[in-house]
């Protein structure tokens, strides 16, 4: 495990941007299937490899650019470390990047399910408030501890390990009908 660690962070040292991208798909995957498999119960037969390789693809292209992009966004906005520093850290991504990302979160989901521009603002208006609850329930002290005690090019990883039961959830949110 230690080996596996050590490559990890060499190829992160190497490929800070590419690594962290391939880290947040894959765990979004991990999420999808652990959504799949245990909340919804589909068992190996109902599994469908094609909402996994969406969610998979929606960690690809948009959680890990975006919120890897985010976390230099918010290092240059707020420069520095310590307590005070994590705690505004923590609530300018709360305040204002969580409640945009989540909702283009389900609704690019929604969209890759095929749902219309109406729909999309249904499903939306119905999940939405729910999720960003739930978000405020998990995220605040996960953050905190994210900035205070995490250097930057390992935030997006220790956020998407955390974050396979949040894409657990987030799965079941944007698929449910």
């Amino acid at each position: 495990m230690a080996g596996l660690w050590r490559a990890y962070q060499r190829l992160l040292g190497a490929h800070p941007w590419k690594v962290q991208i391939v880290t947040a798909g894959s765990l979004v995957g991990v999420g999808d299937v652990i959504s799949q498999q245990l909340l919804e119960r589909k068992g190996l037969k109902g599994h469908s490899i094609e909402r996994t390789v969406k969610m998979m693809g929606i960690g690809f292209c948009f959680v890990g650019p975006v919120v890897g992009g985010w976390y230099k966004i918010l290092d240059r906005i707020i420069p520095g470390s310590g307590k005070p520093v994590a705690l505004k850290k923590m609530l300018l991504d709360q305040v204002a990047f969580a409640p945009c990302f989540l909702g283009c979160f389900l609704s690019i989901a929604s969209a890759l399910n095929g749902l219309s521009g109406e729909q999309i603002w249904g499903k939306l208006k119905r999940d939405y408030k729910d999720a960003l609850i739930t978000n405020y329930y998990i995220w605040p002290a996960v953050q905190v501890a994210n900035f205070y005690f995490i250097p930057l090019y390992h935030r997006l990883a220790v956020v998407q390990f955390v974050a396979i039961i949040w894409n657990s959830y987030l799965s079941w949110k944007a698929n449910k009908s």
